[in-house]
């Protein structure tokens, strides 16, 4: 391991900069554009540089808001994964919230061998970031087209796991709302690895009862 990556924080950094990079910088400074205050995400959680309690190593997926980074706590070496979200991105009120919601549902979820958990979160001035557990055996997704076929006990199993996940969920009044094969991941390499929902950007909590409406 070692620098082969920009890390989150090089990354986020760029991302704030390209963002002014339309603006004419010919101009003299009265009439140029004040650089907007880095937005708060979450609550109660001080500012802080994650590369200070964490060596940020090479990129383990990417998704529509975050980067997820192979990341090693630097006291106890325990390999980890870090989803970094950049604010940037966080272009409206409703974005912002989207990440509180995820982070709120994380922590409110009880430990399980079948959903990931996150160990923390974090903020610094360019990009939240999700310190979770490491799943290394990649995507269900990825097993199914490398096997081409499951028989009807191994499908019963991915199945089985799959609705424990649905029914955990509901019991403490959460709708994961985006269940696929690319956000279960297997906990390592292993043929009968445990298997792991992640990916709570899009879930909500509800209330027993409830009459939830999509368009």
């Amino acid at each position: 391991m070692g620098n082969c990556c920009r890390s989150p924080a090089a990354v986020a950094r760029e991302d704030v900069k390209s963002s002014f990079s339309g603006q004419d910088h010919g101009k003299k400074n009265s009439t140029a554009k004040k650089t907007p205050q880095p937005i708060r995400v979450l609550t109660g959680v001080p500012k802080e540089n994650i590369e200070e309690r964490y060596l940020v190593d090479r990129e383990l997926g990417r998704g529509e808001f975050g980067v997820t980074y192979l990341c090693i706590e630097r006291d106890s070496r325990e390999l980890l994964a870090c989803k970094s979200i950049s604010k940037r991105k966080l272009r409206t009120a409703v974005d912002i919230e989207d990440v509180r919601r995820e982070v709120a549902i994380m922590k409110h979820l009880p430990k399980n061998s079948s959903i990931v958990s996150l160990k923390e979160a974090c903020e610094d001035d360019n990009a939240v970031h999700l310190v979770m557990e490491l799943c290394e055996g990649g995507e269900l997704f990825d097993r199914i087209v490398a096997r081409g076929h499951y028989t009807e006990r191994a499908a019963a199993a991915v199945t089985r796991t799959i609705v424990e996940v649905v029914q955990l969920c509901h019991k403490h009044g959460v709708i994961h709302r985006d269940l696929k094969p690319e956000n279960f991941l297997f906990a390592n390499k292993k043929e009968n690895s445990p298997l792991k929902a992640i990916d709570f950007g899009l879930s909500i909590f509800f209330k027993p009862g409830e009459e939830l409406i999509y368009d």
